[in-house]
């Protein structure tokens, strides 16, 4: 269902702000830019897209427990903010993930299971 007005689920202190901005045709979006602003993260969030394909997402609570899973297929999104999360891959898939940078590398990841 598309919204009618722009809406922000997330919660403004949150890392990581997912809307869906809403404008009519013929409105304007006046040129902009974001002013730098040192900010603290302490948690990684991320969105992921399914772009193509099925799998089911396990979704953990912070004591490492399954408190979720669910199918997810193509045009799908989920934003993860906190537990932790793994994925079965049911049908050839692609995900676009978007998330705080920098990354480095495996070591930011602790394993589940």
């Amino acid at each position: 269902m598309a919204p009618e007005r722009t809406v922000f689920p997330t919660p403004p202190e949150l890392e990581l702000q997912v809307g869906f901005v809403v404008y009519q045709a013929g409105g304007v979006i006046p040129p902009h830019r974001h002013v730098p602003i040192t900010r603290s993260i302490e948690r990684t969030c991320e969105v992921i897209v399914v772009r193509k394909g099925r799998c089911e997402v396990d979704i953990y609570n912070d004591d490492r427990q399954v408190i979720a899973t669910r199918e997810l297929s193509t045009g799908d999104l989920i934003m993860i903010v906190s537990g932790g999360h793994g994925f079965r891959v049911l049908e050839d898939m692609i995900l676009l993930e978007i998330k705080q940078g920098p990354y480095f590398g495996l070591g930011e990841k602790e394993q589940l299971s």
